[in-house]
């Protein structure tokens, strides 16, 4: 795969592939800085112009320090954050200029996996619960077969089906995880966006988790968006890095590229500072 560098106006854009299935151009984001008195009219660029394509079928990981503007940026992919400028196109349709209905009946498309699965599980909602809504997102299922089809939905990530009725502070952070799983896959979705969903989990569970995310991405033919700060995780897990700092991307190629010969130097820093034994 031949990934291009092209500049427009002295923006450089990273461009994965003619056939893109997700495609970002020029997308800010930014927020206005306010004090007591209001608006000071100055504004932080949590995104600042990003242009990005990520092929149909691939893991794209999305690295970068604290504070870069990775989960902000995700954000304004799912449409829960306006961007202040720019195009987000998926699968040929420009979902910023989408009105907010259709931008919901389309959100069957791209689902995503929260880093805290405790906080985005409704506690009031026991596991069969959740999980026979999402199932039902596409078409109804019928009151006989919701069970069969939520049973069959838990062992598909390593859940027992005996414990759906039971509620999320009953499981532990790593089952909790499975569950987030679960829920995003259930609408069948041909993009799923993970923002960090091992960073709160023991090291124990972290290989168990993306063990899942790499099976079900390969087995269902889902292109994924792996966000995190571990650039160990993301060599093991992604097919093409973009490298992200202060709200833009300062490189982009395939795994192995970028990790045997990165061109930027935020990147070569990056690299240096991964423990090695």
């Amino acid at each position: 795969m031949i990934h291009l560098k092209i500049a427009f106006g002295g923006v450089i854009c990273y461009n994965a592939s003619r056939m893109a299935y997700l495609e970002l151009e020029h997308v800010s984001v930014h927020f206005p800085v306010r004090n007591t008195w209001g608006a000071t009219g100055e504004v932080v660029r949590a995104v600042d112009d990003v242009c990005l394509s990520v092929r149909r079928g691939s893991i794209l990981g999305l690295v970068g320090e604290s504070g870069c503007g990775k989960s902000t940026l995700s954000r304004a992919i799912m449409q829960l954050q306006p961007v202040t400028s720019g195009r987000i196109v998926l699968d040929g349709v420009e979902l910023t200029a989408l009105p907010p209905r259709e931008v919901r009946r389309r959100r069957l498309d791209f689902q995503m996996v929260f880093q805290d699965p405790y906080a985005s599980l409704n506690p009031r909602f026991s596991i069969f619960s959740t999980l026979a809504e999402a199932l039902g997102q596409r078409e109804p299922l019928p009151r006989r077969g919701r069970e069969e089809a939520v049973a069959e939905l838990m062992e598909r990530v390593g859940l027992s089906p005996e414990h759906m009725y039971k509620y999320p502070h009953e499981f532990s952070g790593g089952q909790r995880q499975r569950i987030a799983i679960a829920r995003a896959i259930a609408p069948r979705p041909a993009l799923l966006l993970a923002d960090e969903p091992v960073s709160a989990l023991d090291v124990s569970i972290q290989s168990q988790i993306l063990n899942l995310l790499t099976d079900l991405v390969r087995d269902m033919g889902i292109t994924m968006i792996f966000i995190s700060h571990d650039l160990g995780v993301v060599h093991y897990l992604a097919d093409d890095i973009a490298v992200m700092r202060r709200g833009s991307i300062v490189e982009y190629g395939t795994a192995d590229a970028v990790f045997n010969h990165p061109q930027a130097e935020y990147t070569q820093t990056l690299l240096a500072a991964v423990p090695t034994l």
